[in-house]
């Protein structure tokens, strides 16, 4: 491993931990010499990185500081483009586009030899029969993100028809279907919804009175689910 790579992987690892960590356990995650970890640290002080703390006491990251652009190694970006791939041909035709265009910022930004890996990588996305929605998934996905309510017409799988508000917390993207994980107001549960069997949807513009955090997790120890 050369030493540049030696300081990405550091750097990465301070990004996982919120709270000061121990040199002795910051060489240890590495694979480095306590004394080669302490110079290290100094190296990325030195170029600029908001590192923060002193042997005996821990290390922080500070929150906020974006990493460099050093380099990616051949299975991130491999993992990268299958990623993006698979986003461009499932989701919804806005997350498609900005999936291209988040790989294309990322291109921008890489080496010479490591934008050519990029552009060769022979990982492919098979095709899929997704079925079509209904309803506009960008929506949706800003109804989630602002935690706001929404009202749907629904069909289900014997064909009966339904109104409901809903509190949208999570949307899963499966091979055929979207699924979209809500609290349901009329069942007074967390209940499925398939994007296809939406007939409409209207947001309400109101915040559910929950955090979405606390549902989800609510949500996973009722499905068995470890946080």
């Amino acid at each position: 491993m050369s030493r540049a790579e030696r300081l990405l992987d550091l750097l990465q690892v301070l990004r996982r931990h919120r709270h000061p960590v121990s040199g002795r356990r910051l060489a240890q995650e590495t694979g480095v010499s306590l004394r080669t970890l302490y110079r290290d640290i100094a190296s990325l002080q030195a170029q600029g990185a908001a590192i923060e703390g002193e042997p005996g006491l821990g290390y922080v990251l500070r929150p906020g500081f974006t990493l460099p652009p050093l380099m990616f190694r051949e299975e991130e970006i491999e993992a990268l483009v299958l990623g993006m791939r698979w986003v461009a041909g499932r989701a919804d035709g806005p997350l498609a586009v900005a999936a291209g265009d988040a790989l294309a910022k990322i291109a921008a930004v890489l080496p010479a030899d490591l934008r050519e890996r990029l552009d060769a990588s022979t990982l492919m996305v098979g095709p899929a029969e997704t079925a079509p929605d209904g309803i506009d998934l960008s929506l949706l996905r800003g109804a989630i993100r602002m935690q706001h309510k929404v009202a749907i017409r629904y069909r289900d799988a014997a064909g009966a028809g339904s109104e409901r508000v809903i509190w949208p917390i999570a949307l899963g993207f499966f091979e055929r279907v979207r699924v979209v994980v809500a609290w349901c107001e009329t069942r007074d549960d967390f209940r499925h919804f398939r994007t296809d069997r939406m007939e409409a949807l209207t947001l309400t513009g109101e915040r559910y009175p929950r955090p979405r955090h606390a549902l989800l997790r609510e949500w996973r120890a009722a499905q068995g689910i470890a946080s």
